[in-house]
């Protein structure tokens, strides 16, 4: 589905490169969902937005399909994935349904009138995230919990087979962050589409995840909840003063 190959990302600019993150292999599969996790400042955000076309990697490779990344034009980038970002600027006035049929813009003709094709990804958006009761609202009506749903319609409804969210459980309280991962989850095994977001919520992530990517400052390394552990990976992403791995809870504990 997708994979990197000696991937290195960060920011280029006149003075040069600032390497983030190198040597990243990775590979993540139709109908899997993968949890991006690391200490804030890592480069989780840009590991996404590389991953996403959003920001030009410094080197290595992104295959998409068996495509390489940078050979994807625009318009097929936008049918390949759709990206949740934090903080993404949208307006509020817009009613719930306007919002979800910004997602059919990759298809729509110049002036954007919809299909009854457009109309029925819409409503199949809506429905699967079960939003039915909110789509004559405006954005600005909503909960932050209620508008993270309607953005994970919105990209569901831009029908990509790979979904990128940076973050979307920030400023939700605990029942709507397990809700929203949950629902993640669900939509792997229910359209089969791999779903890529970065966490912070690694408790959460280890329960639901079919794989983890985790990012520190020297490495990054990926698998299975179950293969991570075996490696006793989780054990040096935090200081182990405050925070430490129990592996037969398979949780973070706060020390005593």
């Amino acid at each position: 589905m997708i994979s990197t190959n000696n991937l290195s990302i960060g920011y280029r600019n006149k003075s040069g490169d600032t390497c983030i993150a190198s040597n990243i292999d990775i590979d993540i599969s139709e109908g899997e969902l993968v949890g991006l996790i690391g200490v804030n400042g890592v480069g989780k955000s840009t590991l996404l937005r590389s991953l996403s076309g959003v920001q030009a990697s410094l080197s290595g490779e992104i295959v998409i399909s068996d495509k390489p990344l940078i050979k994807l034009s625009a318009e097929e980038l936008a049918k390949t994935i759709s990206v949740v970002l934090t903080e993404q600027p949208i307006s509020k006035n817009l009613s719930v349904s306007e919002l979800i049929a910004l997602g059919r813009q990759p298809y729509t003709n110049w002036i954007g009138s919809l299909s009854k094709e457009d109309r029925a990804k819409i409503q199949t958006a809506i429905a699967l995230v079960n939003i039915e009761a909110l789509k004559d609202k405006r954005c600005f009506e909503l909960s932050d919990g209620q508008l993270q749903k309607v953005l994970i319609a919105r990209a569901l409804a831009q029908d990509t087979p790979f979904i990128i969210l940076d973050e979307p459980t920030t400023h939700l309280d605990m029942y709507h962050q397990a809700y929203v991962l949950k629902l993640l989850k669900k939509l792997t095994q229910e359209t089969n589409k791999s779903i890529l977001f970065a966490t912070h919520e690694i408790n959460l992530a280890l329960q639901l995840c079919d794989k983890i990517i985790i990012m520190e400052k020297d490495k990054v390394s990926a698998g299975t909840p179950k293969e991570l552990i075996a490696k006793n990976a989780f054990s040096n992403i935090f200081p182990s003063d405050l925070i430490y791995f129990d592996s037969e809870s398979v949780s973070f504990k706060i020390r005593t």
